[in-house]
């Protein structure tokens, strides 16, 4: 008996575009939300657009309430939570970078409230995914949470945002390519559990990116446009899956355990496509797909090399040599890399010197 199944979970209203932050209200109202909402930003977002989605609201007769979170750590998703209770709002609307979206999306799973998403820059996938990511220490956590109800990305907005903000989103995307590599790996030697769809949905946004690569340039709104179109599948390839594996690999457990080593060192997106360079070495070899990765990545201005991250090649190479203790996740580096290895596909790969 075929007993099979699965639920996935994806955003209702996706809503891409020039000037759509004006569309917010809309959004809400074609979902029905009724109520008082509370707009989860931080400083620099709350100026660009969260002031401007409340006033919207106010136009329309509702109040909202706003909260200014300076810092993505489990003690702001606390303050979001008592916020939200105080205040007595029914939804929640995230407006600004990885991070106050972040806090709202876990926020709002905890309250059992849906969510919006409304990101100012297009620098990771969680503006559209399942995944929360929040560091406490040391340690960067990745936690399970609901989807946005919705997506509104303003693309005239992301094309003003700072441009290292876009080049991370990029690398994290061509980062799927590895992911990808990893999880049919972990597939085959291991048994998990894995999503012909997702990894293909996966993998079309990575090609996505490294196929337009010479139309991603600084303030121009079609690369906003680009690059958000890539985020929204990255995200939605995990929402199938109900995992991060589609877009999370040995590459972004080096990112990891180099936001360890040397917290505040790099962007979390240019960290992975460093890192997307030295395993798709090791996937491929001399002829495998990671010259295509460090060419697009070199294209659109975003670092190849330890150097270009601002992070010395001892680092990098204690990251990669121990980055496969963090989590108990099968991939291309198994149960690790001795010291003389990683110096080999660091240096073949012109990551360090």
């Amino acid at each position: 008996m075929f007993e099979k199944s699965t639920w996935i979970r994806l955003p209702r209203n996706v809503v891409v575009g020039h000037g759509v932050r004006s569309s917010v209200v809309e959004v809400v109202d074609d979902l029905h939300l009724q109520g008082r909402p509370l707009l989860v930003t931080s400083p620099t977002p709350r100026e660009v657009a969260a002031d401007p989605v409340a006033a919207d609201f106010e136009a329309a007769g509702i109040d909202p309430a706003i909260v200014t979170i300076e810092t993505a750590t489990f003690d702001s998703v606390e303050r979001v939570i008592e916020t939200a209770e105080a205040e007595e709002v029914s939804y929640l609307v995230g407006v600004g970078g990885g991070k106050a979206i972040d806090i709202a999306k876990m926020a709002s799973d905890h309250l059992e409230m849906g969510f919006l998403s409304v990101p100012t820059a297009a620098s990771h996938d969680g503006i559209v995914s399942n995944r929360g990511s929040v560091p406490e220490g040391d340690t960067r956590h990745s936690v399970a949470a609901e989807p946005p109800l919705a997506v509104v990305a303003d693309t005239e907005i992301l094309a003003e945002a700072p441009w290292e903000l876009t080049t991370a989103g990029c690398a994290d995307i061509i980062s799927n390519y590895t992911a990808v590599m990893d999880w049919r790996l972990a597939t085959r030697l291991k048994d998990v559990e894995y999503s012909e769809y997702a990894a293909a949905l996966s993998e079309m946004t990575a090609e996505i990116l490294v196929d337009n690569a010479d139309l991603i340039r600084p303030g121009l709104e079609e690369s906003a446009w680009v690059v958000t179109k890539a985020l929204m599948s990255s995200g939605v390839a995990m929402s199938i899956a109900d995992s991060s594996r589609p877009a999370s690999g040995a590459e972004h457990l080096f990112s990891h355990q180099l936001d360890r080593l040397e917290p505040n060192g790099a962007l979390h997106g240019h960290q992975v496509g460093v890192g997307s360079i030295m395993t798709a070495y090791l996937h491929g070899g001399e002829d495998g797909v990671w010259r295509d990765i460090r060419d697009a990545l070199a294209s659109i201005d975003a670092p190849t090399t330890a150097a270009e991250l601002g992070i010395d090649d001892e680092t990098v190479i204690e990251a990669l040599t121990t980055c496969h203790e963090i989590r108990d996740r099968y991939t291309i580096l198994g149960d690790g890399m001795n010291e003389r290895a990683a110096h080999e596909v660091a240096r073949k790969t012109g990551v360090i010197d």
